[in-house]
């Protein structure tokens, strides 16, 4: 076993870095020790794409060319006329959608774009399988290799190899990682494609629609099969149990490559270990500087994103021209870069500064094309407008960073973004896992309400779960005063000093409370809070407003059950 202890002198490698220690999977990909990419799921959060479906039309939209089917989640999805064809596009004829799919009928799908906003998931009829060299491409005779293969020699051997292999009514297209890869890999890489598909077909026959007929993978062994190449210097996860299965997974499908293995076992959190954490703020903010002293400011809309360059404190040398020009290949780098990091889609709008050459504006495209080649989604350059903006779009399959990571800030009614609870709560509990084995006993933590409230969970669920991993014990205290994505560490050390910071109250005082408000669970009861400690009051449900005479029955760490407390004489 590799085991990571000093991660403290950062070298310029390929990396994936792998965060699993916590409420979601997150994923960092490296490029010469530089984040590229970010990946993350939550179990709350169910990914759909790549999944394959048994659906049924539920409407036909002549106007849309379009059909809305019903695959089973929350919302319908949407399969355009072309999507009904092998390779996206119509015959001549132009067949129209009303032809092709009837109401009520069962069609098999394969979801290409995640639900956004309140659209739903893309779906074609188009099913495609990814293997670790290639994808598979059922009922249709189609043979490609990937663009990432530059050299010509290699991309015909492939070619002739995948021609070879295919049987009649398949097709295969040949992925990055296939290069250099003998015959008999291929083969066994195809074999297993085609029993899968065998499976998905025979489960889509006996089943009703609408079900699932076909999962992907689920971030990590994804992951390992989408990105872990030779040119990927190393792969270091946090988790022992997803190393040890990794590890294995790799001996038998990827022999080799597991050497380059490595498990993190710091206490320091393996993305604050890397600076990931830092390069996740920096992707948050509008303004990215360059180490040449300008900086670029990245706009994004509904409809598109702008992208605006300017030298800032680079002054240059003695020609404006030059300055101008050092600055936007610069940018050109650090705007592919942006945007594969934040995974910014649809129509992108960059604003170079202005360059009085015209083979200096081409040499800026050039960077700015060379630099997309790396990005595996496809992107494409429209050219320069007449006011000398850069046009271009970007494939938009998912959610991108912003949208993952914050949420409208109810403070401005939407203009700005703050980190959400979710977030926030995995901030906190990142730093909490910092204390286990240390001599801390017990952490106080301070947040608002809400953020509480994801971070105790149902039934205090979370926190026990928390607890159960460090070893600590856990008080949380709330202050409407936070923002959302605030939090502050009030204590770390003994528990009998945390109890005392965080409880307000003892079992068997008698107090005097308003009732704020009635339980959300039990009506009958009411809610009372002391220094944001919340107190459940029994049978004070119709109080609300009023104050009452309380005895504090039974004392929690994050809350107090109470009684009314009799008045005699």
């Amino acid at each position: 076993m590799r085991l990571v202890n000093d991660v403290r002198e950062l070298s310029l490698l390929n990396q994936i870095i792998v965060n699993c220690k916590n409420r979601e999977t997150r994923v960092a990909v490296t490029e010469k020790g530089r984040l590229v990419e970010l990946f993350i799921e939550r179990p709350a959060e169910k990914r759909v794409v790549g999944n394959v479906y048994k659906g049924r039309v539920a409407d036909v939209v002549p106007g849309m060319q379009a059909a809305f089917v019903d695959i089973g989640i929350d919302k319908n999805a949407f399969l355009y006329v072309d999507d009904c064809f092998p390779g996206g596009s119509r015959p001549a004829d132009r067949i129209k959608i009303q032809e092709v799919l009837k109401e009520g009928q069962e069609i098999l799908v394969q979801v290409t774009k995640e639900p956004l906003g309140t659209k739903g998931a893309r779906v074609t009829t188009h099913i495609t399988l990814p293997g670790r060299f290639m994808v598979y491409v059922p009922g249709h005779e189609e043979i490609g290799v990937s663009r990432r293969i530059v050299n010509e020699q290699e991309r015909e051997r492939l070619r002739d190899l995948a021609q070879s292999l295919c049987n009649p009514g398949e097709g295969i297209i040949i992925r990055t990682a296939a290069e250099g890869i003998a015959e008999e890999e291929l083969r066994e890489d195809l074999e297993s494609l085609r029993a899968r598909w065998h499976n998905v077909s025979e489960r889509a026959r006996i089943i009703t629609a609408p079900a699932s007929v076909y999962e992907d993978l689920t971030l990590v062994p994804r992951i390992i099969r989408d990105l872990f190449r030779d040119d990927i210097d190393e792969i270091i996860i946090d988790s022992r149990r997803d190393y040890h299965q990794v590890l294995e997974a790799l001996k038998t499908s990827i022999p080799g490559l597991e050497s380059k293995m490595k498990l993190h076992r710091d206490n320091k959190s393996i993305f604050d270990a890397y600076q990931i954490e830092h390069e996740i703020e920096k992707a948050l903010r509008p303004k990215v500087w360059l180490k040449s002293g300008g900086y670029i400011v990245i706009n994004q809309t509904e409809a598109l994103a702008s992208i605006d360059v300017n030298t800032g404190k680079y002054t240059g040398g003695h020609d404006l021209e030059e300055t101008v020009l050092k600055t936007n290949l610069e940018a050109a780098a650090e705007i592919a870069r942006q945007l594969r990091l934040r995974d910014i889609g649809g129509i992108v709008i960059i604003d170079f500064i202005d360059m009085q050459q015209e083979n200096n504006r081409e040499l800026v495209i050039k960077e700015l094309e060379a630099q997309l080649k790396k990005d595996r989604t496809k992107s494409h350059i429209l050219g320069i407008t007449r006011l000398g903006l850069v046009e271009m779009t970007r494939k938009k399959v998912r959610r991108n960073l912003r949208e993952v990571l914050t949420v409208s800030c109810p403070c401005c009614a939407g203009e700005g973004r703050i980190r959400s609870e979710s977030e926030t709560a995995g901030r906190v509990e990142r730093e909490i896992r910092e204390y286990a084995g240390s001599d801390v006993e017990a952490v106080l933590v301070e947040v608002h309400p809400r953020t509480a409230s994801v971070l105790i969970g149902n039934n205090g669920h979370e926190l026990k779960r928390i607890e159960q991993i460090t070893g600590l014990t856990l008080y949380v205290k709330t202050n409407d005063d936070l923002a959302f994505h605030d939090y502050r560490i009030a204590y770390a050390g003994s528990e009998q000093e945390a109890r005392r910071l965080a409880l307000p109250v003892k079992e068997g005082e008698i107090l005097s409370l308003t009732v704020e408000e009635k339980h959300a669970q039990k009506p009958g009861d009411g809610i009372a809070r002391l220094e944001g400690f919340v107190i459940q009051i029994a049978g004070a449900g119709h109080q609300v407003g009023n104050r009452v005479l309380v005895k504090i029955d039974h004392v929690y760490p994050t809350s107090a059950t109470a009684s009314i407390f009799p008045l005699t004489g």
